[in-house]
């Protein structure tokens, strides 16, 4: 079934987001993060261009999340709750972005906090 419109496509995408969060704690946690490192830079007064690196590694981060949990439905489905090797190859190399994704992240919030700490030495 084909969206008719930009709206409803926009509004598809909004609620798989938001049936992401309802459904997987680790997106949440994921968010709960995200939200930590905005206001850090906006308490920081962090400069915009390492801004814009934690914004995108906070994208990265909830996109592998959102299509890590892709894979897992569609394995599921496809499986019929029956774990076969192919499916489990495809959920850990799914789990295996979001953990690339992550220490994407951590890698760019410890290079911002080293270089707002040095700013204020």
């Amino acid at each position: 079934m084909k969206n008719r419109n930009w709206l409803q496509s926009f509004g598809n995408a909004m609620h798989g987001i938001g049936r992401t969060a309802a459904r997987e704690r680790n997106f949440r946690i994921q968010i709960f993060f995200a939200l930590a490192a905005v206001a850090f830079c906006v308490i920081a007064r962090v400069p915009a261009l390492h801004f814009i690196l934690v914004g995108f590694a906070i994208f990265f981060v909830l996109f592998a999340e959102l299509m890590n949990t892709a894979v897992e439905a569609l394995t599921d489905l496809a499986c019929g709750g029956q774990l076969h090797p192919l499916a489990k190859i495809a959920k850990d190399a799914a789990a295996g972005a979001v953990l690339l994704a992550s220490l994407f992240s951590l890698a760019v919030g410890a290079f911002v906090v080293i270089e707002t700490v040095r700013r204020f030495i």
